[in-house]
């Protein structure tokens, strides 16, 4: 009988041995990693050949901003990191749309992008450019790695910190010589993050206070945001506003935290939000903030924002308390582990004073259009797609007046179905947003509610959907124009029209072109049909609904102006 051979201690040593691009996907594949996204490149070839044999899901978009969108947007449907790479020079730089999306939206995203060699930096070498220097601003952390040895543990404060407090994307530098190097990997591996504190819990005084206010107020407001999405805290949320009776106004990104179906829900707040909803903060005695940063679009002008309110500020970044209006009842922690808390101590209220008159501003100021008019109107669409999705689908919008529509005609009743860049208002983010949601839900119905404008910017996307075989289903609203910057020259610059229309394709042709389905639809009678053929689609497919040119997104609170001097409330009462 033979006996099994001896492994020498030297040998036993060199098997541990990995080269840089190994230790990369090895770290990847042990935080979790199944999907990516990414374009590959000269200085990124090692990690590449490496990521042939690996048991990640690889999607290739047709331009990097779209792979970083498409990241941006498997993390907000999944709830997980998305994960994006990228060779150096250009390729690194056209992230910088997509970082900074994700930035101003807290979305956790990780992005590896290539470097020339360490001995080149600095030299104006072939494709090199200072990418930690450019996208430092719009990251929540970035670095670059120059020895091997540091690799897995970077990768792992990335996703920490990617995913933890205030989530944001984060971006690591690896040079290609570091790729290629060889480290051995045994003994573990920790973080080094001593300035990098987390605060969950919020202090039991302060929550104290916030259940006080909220059981001695007469008139308050839930003002929700997407950081109760983004903590998973909806259903403590409910718990909270079902219990103290609260009504619950929504930022765009917050759509979705709460059940537009139920009573309690006041729908969207802010510029093109929903007039009951603006009149109640601006009456309210009490504004219960959680997981919002009173952005501009919802405060309108600050210093009569909420004027009678004594305000509560739940969120998990302390910078975010006070920055723009100041704060009462300040409380820093994670929103599930504070409304969980908070459940326990408010108490059961009637209120039905301030319900009735919610009521009164609901029925005679409702979001509504000319349902009478014989062309397409764009909300009509929205109404049908919802209609007929039964409110279920995830749906992706571009960003002007398709996304404001989206927000005030279809009715969503679950976190992560709302899919929108909120604070950087990106054009050309619905399309590769799609079909990042949909690789993350394979099995949803997944809609991106688009404007003309936004999908010429990323259109070349479709044949990434064609490629990996994604159902995604595109809406254009297609009004001939920049819609949303049309209705602002229309508004205040005298109808002068300057440079808001474009000579647009005939998409149906374009989608077909690049292996979709595409259809054009110019009568109103043909919506319902289209829009069932559409659902029933199992490829990508392109519905191209020609709307009404010069229709409006009403309300709309004019830039400088109080939330309730809104614009068009006469043309919606006359509606109704």
């Amino acid at each position: 009988m033979k006996s099994k051979p001896r492994i020498s201690a030297k040998s036993a040593k060199q098997s541990s041995i990995k080269t840089g691009a190994q230790i990369i996907v090895d770290t990847l594949i042990e935080q979790g990693v199944d999907t990516m996204f990414g374009y590959t490149g000269g200085v990124v070839l090692p990690l590449f050949d490496r990521l042939y044999d690996a048991p990640i899901r690889f999607i290739n978009p047709r331009h990097e901003q779209g792979g970083c969108h498409m990241a941006d947007a498997y993390a907000r449907a999944s709830g997980k990191v998305g994960v994006m790479v990228a060779t150096s020079g250009p390729g690194a730089c056209n992230l910088v749309t997509g970082l900074a999306t994700a930035m101003m939206d807290s979305i956790p995203v990780v992005a590896l992008t290539g470097q020339v060699r360490t001995e080149l930096i600095g030299n104006d070498a072939f494709q090199e450019a200072d990418t930690t220097g450019i996208t430092r601003p719009v990251t929540k952390y970035n670095c670059i790695v120059k020895d091997v040895k540091d690799l897995a543990r970077t990768i792992r404060e990335a996703f920490h910190i990617a995913s933890t407090s205030r989530p944001g994307p984060v971006l690591i530098d690896i040079p290609v010589d570091v790729e290629v190097a060889e480290c051995s990997t045994d003994g573990p591996v920790g973080m080094k993050l001593p300035g990098y504190r987390l605060r969950t819990k919020g202090h039991a005084r302060q929550i104290e206070m916030a259940a006080k206010a909220i059981n001695n107020s007469h008139k308050p407001v839930l003002y929700v945001g997407g950081g109760v999405i983004s903590a998973n805290a909806s259903d403590e949320l409910r718990a909270v506003a079902q219990k103290a009776h609260l009504p619950v106004t929504m930022t765009l990104l917050g759509l979705g935290s709460y059940d537009q179906s139920r009573p309690e829900s006041l729908d969207m707040l802010g510029m093109h939000g929903a007039a009951y909803a603006n009149y109640a903060v601006q009456e309210c005695d009490l504004l219960i903030a959680v997981g919002a940063r009173f952005d501009d679009r919802v405060t309108g002008k600050l210093k009569t924002f909420a004027p009678n309110a004594k305000i509560i500020h739940i969120d998990i970044d302390p910078a975010s308390i006070s920055k723009n209006v100041h704060v009462d009842i300040p409380v820093v922690g994670d929103a599930k582990v504070i409304l969980a808390e908070l459940v326990k101590q408010v108490q059961r209220r009637e209120r039905k004073s301030w319900f009735k008159k919610i009521a009164e501003w609901k029925e005679k100021f409702p979001f509504s259009y000319d349902r009478n008019s014989s062309t397409i109107k764009p909300q009509y669409v929205v109404e049908e797609i919802c209609r007929q999705s039964k409110g279920e689908a995830i749906v992706t919008t571009g960003v002007g007046q398709n996304q404001m529509w989206a927000a005030q005609f279809y009715r969503f009743s679950k976190p992560r179905q709302l899919i929108s860049s909120g604070g950087l208002g990106t054009m050309g983010y619905g399309l590769p947003a799609a079909i990042g949601a949909q690789v993350a839900k394979p099995d949803a119905t997944v809609i991106d509610i688009d404007g003309d404008h936004s999908f010429n910017m990323t259109m070349t996307e479709l044949s990434t959907a064609v490629e990996h075989n994604l159902p995604i289903k595109v809406c254009i609203l297609n009004n001939g124009y920049m819609g949303m910057v049309r209705q602002w020259q229309e508004l205040f610059y005298n109808k002068r029209y300057s440079k808001t229309y474009l000579s647009n394709p005939d998409y149906a042709t374009v989608a077909r072109a690049l292996g979709a389905v595409g259809e054009t639809v110019d009568k109103k009678t043909d919506v319902p049909k289209a829009v069932k053929a559409m659902l029933g689609q199992k490829s990508p497919c392109v519905v191209d609904f020609r709307v009404e040119r010069e229709e409006n997104v009403l309300p709309m609170v004019p830039a400088g102006k109080s939330l309730n001097e809104m614009h068009g409330l006469d043309i919606l009462e006359r509606l109704v």
